[in-house]
């Protein structure tokens, strides 16, 4: 497909008219040169011309969406800590279970270490020899 030539030859025009056939043009030009997407911006551009309610509607969407993605984050960080905290409490009562079990498995070591030597002293009073 071939495009048409968008140069356009305006003599004997008031000097409005001119400037009014060069904006058309360029409104022209940005819609064949522009992608499909952007075709909905310009004519919301056309439309802030009128009373600016597509940008003013478009800062509200974007300050919502602004305002949900922080929600939503701060959402999320609020259970990933809650979740670290519940894993630093869990390792703690792990910790206090075990070492308590050394602390009982070690008095129990002593007191094998004394009923051996009581044994020991008790064989040699004896005179029992090994």
């Amino acid at each position: 497909m071939e495009r048409p030539s968008l140069e356009i030859n305006v003599p004997n025009t008031p000097e409005e008219g001119k400037l009014y056939v060069v904006d058309s043009l360029n409104n022209l030009n940005k819609l064949t040169i522009c992608p499909d997407d952007a075709q909905h911006v310009l004519d919301g551009e056309d439309e802030n011309t009128g009373g600016g309610g597509y940008t003013a509607w478009n800062n509200i969407r974007n300050q919502c969406f602004f305002v949900v993605t922080l929600i939503l984050t701060l959402i999320v960080s609020l259970a990933l800590v809650s979740f670290v905290i519940f894993l630093i409490i869990q390792t703690r009562n792990k910790m206090d279970q075990l070492s308590s079990r050394l602390i009982s498995e070690r008095k129990s070591i002593e007191e094998l270490k004394k009923m051996n030597d009581m044994i020991l002293k008790h064989l040699n009073q004896s005179g029992i020899k090994e």
